[in-house]
């Protein structure tokens, strides 16, 4: 057989196994609160992985390698950035939000939590944040789309759109049918996957140079080969600080305040067991990101190394971890490791889809049109997968569109506009429904304008000014528009704070 026949098994091996989750979660689905939310049943091992899955995309396994492989260790500021974020998240959002959904109107989505807990009869809250969520998640789930077609190009060197189609077929089969129980036991296989790959191409290319020492001197003598070829671009890539100006290492950090407001992680600590396992949860789930993020920057610094050693050059430095993972391994394996890559891009997508679905059946649907049985809600969260999908699956036809450039923007407006949102409303009893709407709209104004300005957009991250305009503003709206006592939401506050 030849090497692609056996990657192709290995990934044939994948895709089946991510059918028979769905499959299996097919039969544990009952009602909307078992397809959004899995019955509130996740253990903490499942919501950890499944959170930290869902979290990161194709970026891992390539982005996040190929900018070490080309600027060094200063490029690992986003992944300590996040790595900060989500422990701040778990250790303390997950616990007071879990407690807040179930005490407030056994809420089962972020909007209608929103709605809930300011006890907000015009639903102005619920219905922007629904669509905020619609809009965004549509281009990113289609972003993952096209990642999935360029993967299946550059490795099997298959038709990007073949690629596209299969990648979005198999992750709506498994999503459609096993719902967020599907997309949540489908995360936690995933991300074992990422992990082992992660671990195993660095420490498996370290040994093939001969150890630690002989790898930082081939990473150093690569630093000194480029200096000296291009002295106006001198390279240090084993430093952290080399190559970034302060407000650069702060703008690459500033990516971890965008977890308190990413409505496909934060739903995870809502479908937890109880408010208690999110202790269990976060660590976990702490333990796993180090690991992957660490495996990530240390494969593209190796990388380097290797490349040097063996005296090759690497066109494109986002294919070191696929390449050192074809070179070094039997194609068997090499299999796994790029379906490992394929998980990174499936386990967020599915999970972006069913928040996607969420919005438009519980947010929107719900509001304006008539009661349905269980069955029938099932059905239409269903229909609301396959409809974004699809609209997702149009959008990425054309490979050329510039929809990957949107994660960024995504997750910064994301962040932006519910992060100090979701903040304030666990933490600060103040804050109003007009407070919380105009913060969120101004959040995601000034990311929208603050992103499209290159000016601005060099100067520092988006997420930075937007979440302080949109701190800023639901804190002097929510002062200005303070009303009566309301007895309902400062005692559902005082009881979430019982169970925190």
């Amino acid at each position: 057989m030849t090497d692609q026949t056996f990657q192709l098994i290995a990934i044939g091996l994948y895709f089946l196994t991510m059918l028979g989750i769905g499959y299996y979660a097919y039969f544990q689905t009952t009602n909307l609160d078992d397809y959004m939310l899995a019955g509130r049943k996740l253990s903490p091992g499942v919501a950890a992985l499944s959170a930290g899955a869902s979290d990161m995309s194709g970026w891992l396994l390539m982005g996040l390698p190929g900018a070490i492989y080309a600027s060094g260790l200063v490029e690992a500021w986003i992944a300590i950035g996040l790595t900060v974020g989500a422990y701040l998240n778990w250790r303390f959002v997950a616990p007071r939000l879990r407690s807040y959904t179930e005490v407030s109107n056994n809420s089962i989505t972020l909007p209608s939590f929103l709605e809930s807990r300011f006890k907000d009869n015009t639903r102005l809250l619920r219905i922007a944040a629904g669509l905020i969520i619609l809009v965004f998640f549509t281009f990113y789930v289609s972003s993952g789309m096209v990642a999935g077609g360029v993967f299946f190009e550059a490795s099997f060197d298959t038709h990007y759109l073949f690629g596209m189609l299969l990648v979005a077929s198999i992750t709506l089969t498994y999503t459609l049918f096993g719902g967020f129980l599907g997309a949540s036991l489908t995360d936690v296989a995933q991300g074992l996957l990422m992990l082992a790959a992660l671990i195993i191409v660095p420490l498996i290319t370290i040994s093939s140079l001969g150890g630690l020492s002989e790898t930082f001197a081939a990473i150093d003598a690569a630093d000194a080969a480029h200096n000296l070829a291009n002295p106006e671009d001198e390279l240090h890539r084993t430093s952290l600080l080399f190559g970034g100006s302060v407000l650069a290492i702060i703008s690459a950090a500033s990516w971890g305040l965008g977890y308190f407001g990413q409505p496909h992680i934060i739903v995870r600590f809502m479908a937890l067991r109880s408010a208690a396992d999110a202790k269990a949860g976060r660590r976990i789930g702490i333990g796993w990101m180090i690991l992957v993020a660490s495996g990530a920057v240390f494969t593209g610094l190796i990388g380097v190394g290797y490349f040097h050693a063996s005296e090759q050059t690497l066109d494109n430095p986002e294919t070191v971890f696929l390449l050192l993972s074809q070179i070094l391994f039997h194609p068997f394996i090499a299999g796994l490791v790029l379906a490992a890559v394929l998980a990174a891009i499936m386990s967020t997508v599915s999970s972006q889809l069913l928040v996607c679905s969420s919005a438009l059946v519980e947010d929107l649907y719900k509001i304006f049109g008539k009661e349905l049985s269980a069955p029938q809600q099932v059905l239409l969260g269903r229909l609301g997968v396959l409809v974004v999908a699809v609209i997702a699956a149009l959008l990425a036809i054309d490979p050329r569109s510039n929809i990957l450039g949107l994660v960024a923007f995504a997750w910064a407006g994301f962040g932006a506009a519910f992060g100090p949102i979701i903040l304030l409303s666990l933490f600060w009893r103040k804050l109003t429904a007009m407070g919380a709407l105009a913060g969120m709209i101004a959040g995601a104004v000034v990311v929208g304008i603050w992103g499209n300005i290159a000016s601005l957009q060099a100067l520092m991250y988006e997420i930075v000014p937007g979440f302080l305009a949109c701190t800023l503003v639901a804190l002097v709206v929510s002062l200005l528009t303070a009303q009566r006592h309301d007895e309902q939401i400062q005692t559902e506050f005082s009881t979430m704070e019982s169970h925190h």
